[in-house]
């Protein structure tokens, strides 16, 4: 088994640390709610018919696991026995590569976040989805229907797979006294003080973060979406990660590499996920997390079908057999999100698990009471405010453009 696969096993025996983050979170900081007209391309599927015999798909880390990394973990193989549909996997490591592999029309499908997704239907790389072929559908937790980054106008362009938010990490030698605001890294006063250790996402999606932190510390910009920003709101973000980028030590967008620079001491504060908060928890590095008082941005994964695939059968039941309760629990368990599936986090199925814990949902909210379903998930940027501003917001094409002036 390789490291990171043992650091993967070895995390679920801290995953109780997660409370503490679930616990800091102290207010609600409202729900994405931005829309965009555009509309995909290809034709819905009206009936699933029998399968191709292969399915081609681009996957973050961890969510097509076939048991090559631990043998205990591995949902494609008896999708494969019992569908016929033999599973090529591509690993996309950022929104924009998959967003890339998506539009050469080799990929039937993709596990895209939201910073991708309203990409792939305004450039008619993805189809709507027939979401009545999809038997687990009905299970979805409500929150994550209907949203701005899986649909548009009512449609749904993807069945939902699982959510989490983003987290301010540090090193508890390090970082004293513990920080409660993303001011640990916006602050300059703050930044300084860890000045070449701080690390931040390396995309354009990151600032939103940004903008969240202006939201809450400078209303006159009359911020009320991080990713709905006029020309003077997202001047500012950018302004704001010029600034900050004095302090940062390395961006990071390999969660694999950004445990090692915490584990090594070369990066002791910044964003995460909760996955590298808990593997590097379980193997005793002095680390803690939280969601900070301003709230934060999250991400909610979709998979969503090529207009162009070559083998739609197979992927409409890959649809279905990755969200069933047993596969969502599992993933889950392993990659360190909240379910999409509600009945995943009934016990039965979590006591099933490579790594049983009964309290997983309660510990990553996946019912969304506590602070999921206040996360600002990642959208994708278009001109429309959203308000009565009109279409003079900035798109992804200047967020691209303006992260690009950012890192310099």
């Amino acid at each position: 088994m390789s490291s990171d696969a043992r650091s993967a096993r070895w995390a679920w025996l801290a995953v109780a640390g997660l409370s503490v983050f679930i616990a800091a979170f102290a207010i609600g900081c409202g729900g994405s709610d931005s829309s965009d007209s555009t509309s995909g391309g290809g034709e819905m599927l009206s009936e699933v018919g029998e399968g191709e015999g292969q399915l081609n798909l681009i996957c973050w880390p961890s969510y097509c696991e076939n048991g090559s990394t631990d043998p205990d973990v591995d949902w494609i193989s008896d999708f494969e026995k019992q569908t016929g549909c033999e599973v090529n996997v591509k690993i996309g490591n950022t929104s924009d590569e998959m967003v890339q592999l998506m539009r050469t029309g080799q990929y039937d499908g993709v596990s895209a976040s939201g910073d991708a997704t309203l990409r792939l239907i305004d450039g008619g790389d993805v189809a709507p989805v027939n979401t009545d072929l999809v038997s687990n559908y009905a299970d979805i937790f409500p929150g994550l229907k209907d949203q701005p980054f899986n649909s548009v106008d009512g449609q749904m362009y993807g069945i939902p797979h699982g959510r989490g938010a983003n987290l301010l990490m540090w090193n508890t030698d390090q970082v004293k006294p513990a920080p409660n605001s993303w001011g640990a890294v916006f602050d300059p006063n703050e930044a300084a003080k860890q000045k070449g250790h701080v690390t931040a996402y390396d995309s354009p999606i990151y600032i939103a973060d940004a903008a969240l932190y202006l939201m809450a510390t400078q209303p006159d910009l009359g911020i009320t979406n991080p990713y709905e920003l006029d020309e003077d709101q997202f001047n500012a973000a950018i302004d704001l990660l010029k600034q900050q980028r004095e302090f940062i030590g390395e961006y990071w967008s390999d969660y694999a590499k950004q445990i090692q620079s915490f584990a090594n001491g070369d990066t002791t504060v910044g964003t995460t996920w909760p996955y590298q908060y808990l593997a590097l928890q379980a193997e005793g590095d002095p680390v803690a997390s939280t969601v900070p008082e301003e709230g934060s941005t999250g991400w909610s994964d979709t998979w969503m079908i090529s207009s162009e695939a070559k083998h739609p059968n197979c992927m409409y039941m890959w649809m279905d057999h990755i969200t069933e309760p047993q596969v969502q629990a599992d993933v889950a368990e392993w990659f360190g999100e909240a379910p999409a599936n509600s009945k995943a986090c009934e016990p039965q199925y979590l006591k099933k698990g490579p790594f049983p814990d009964v309290k997983h949902c309660e510990k990553y909210d996946a019912s969304g009471e506590k602070y999921l379903d206040d996360l600002y998930y990642w959208t994708t940027p278009v001109s429309d405010c959203g308000d009565d501003r009109g279409d003079v917001c900035k798109t992804y094409d200047d967020w691209v453009q303006g992260w690009t002036e950012v890192k310099g």
